[in-house]
């Protein structure tokens, strides 16, 4: 089966900065957290030779995603490791399906099964909850974007489900976009010296990245406005009506952003004031984890 990590992960300006082997090493780094200098519990009671097979059930309904990196889990600890795949990233699921059966040496099998269903359990519950903002945009052109609000250190796993989920990136760090915040602009003393700053930083730099900046009134818009030379404005924690007004006072000249006390309760309300994006935290910090079990397999060949 061919490798599920032969992509290179971009964001929504498809500018490409991640590659496979960047899972690879989250891979090596999550197993030798967790084994350290052996999984003494497997060594201990099945002998090396052993091979066997589990069943990824799934006990829980909303969107699969991880199997690509649960699949490359198991193959870290045995490369001749067999996964069949039934279900695949993105499938929406329900409690008695089977994800895959993944058949190799049980000690293999054993090591990798927690990283692979923390991971598949976690990836599936941020992909459910990006479904369903999707789903509550749909009929609007607002795009769905998500933040840099993730776990430490598998913030691509996390951008990648939220990709399976229906939805996009937003910037991956703080390398790839310059996005003037409300902390920047109060300790710069103002909009304009915070645009002023950034437009002589890029010029002495010698970069061109993507700026958006943060708006909370109508006078923030009004004074970007008279400065221009952004790519993108953000419309932080406004109510739907002034968010309205606003994307009225910038008549397309920007591209316009929602964030912040956006719920799925309100989310459309907000897309139809006529933002572009709409950026969600939630969808990496507040979401459920999909129910997923791995368990011992005895009715398929080995």
């Amino acid at each position: 089966m061919e490798s599920p990590f032969s992509f290179s992960f971009v964001d929504m300006e498809d500018k490409v900065f991640l590659q496979s082997d960047d899972i690879q090493r989250i891979i090596t780094a999550a197993l030798r957290e967790d084994i350290g200098d052996g999984d003494h519990t497997s060594n201990a009671i099945i002998p090396e030779h052993i091979s066997g097979s589990m069943v990824c059930k799934i006990k829980d309904t909303g969107i699969l995603a991880g199997v690509g990196f649960a699949v490359e889990v198991f193959r870290a600890l045995d490369s001749e490791m067999i996964c069949e795949v039934l279900l695949a990233d993105g499938a929406a699921v329900k409690p008695g399906d089977i994800a895959f059966i993944v058949k190799g040496k049980v000690n293999a099998l054993l090591s990798a099964e927690r990283l692979a269903l923390n991971a598949m359990q976690r990836m599936s519950g941020i992909a459910t909850f990006t479904a369903a903002a999707v789903a509550e945009l749909r009929g609007t052109s607002c795009i769905l974007l998500d933040t840099r609000k993730t776990t430490p250190m598998v913030r691509l796993l996390e951008k990648w489900a939220v990709r399976i989920g229906g939805g996009q990136n937003h910037r991956f760090g703080l390398f790839d976009m310059i996005l003037i915040k409300d902390n920047h602009i109060d300790f710069a003393g103002g909009i304009i010296p915070a645009l002023q700053a950034v437009q002589t930083y890029q010029e002495k730099r010698g970069v061109l990245l993507p700026v958006e900046i943060e708006a909370r009134t109508i006078e923030d818009v009004l004074e970007i406005l008279a400065f221009g030379t952004v790519d993108r404005i953000l419309l932080d924690n406004m109510e739907a009506e002034m968010m309205r007004e606003c994307v009225h006072l910038i008549n397309g000249k920007y591209k316009t952003e929602a964030s912040g006390n956006i719920t799925l309760e309100n989310i459309r309300q907000k897309a139809e004031a006529g933002v572009d994006y709409i950026s969600l935290g939630a969808l990496t910090h507040s979401y459920k984890s999909l129910d997923i079990s791995l368990k011992a397999d005895f009715n398929t060949p080995v």
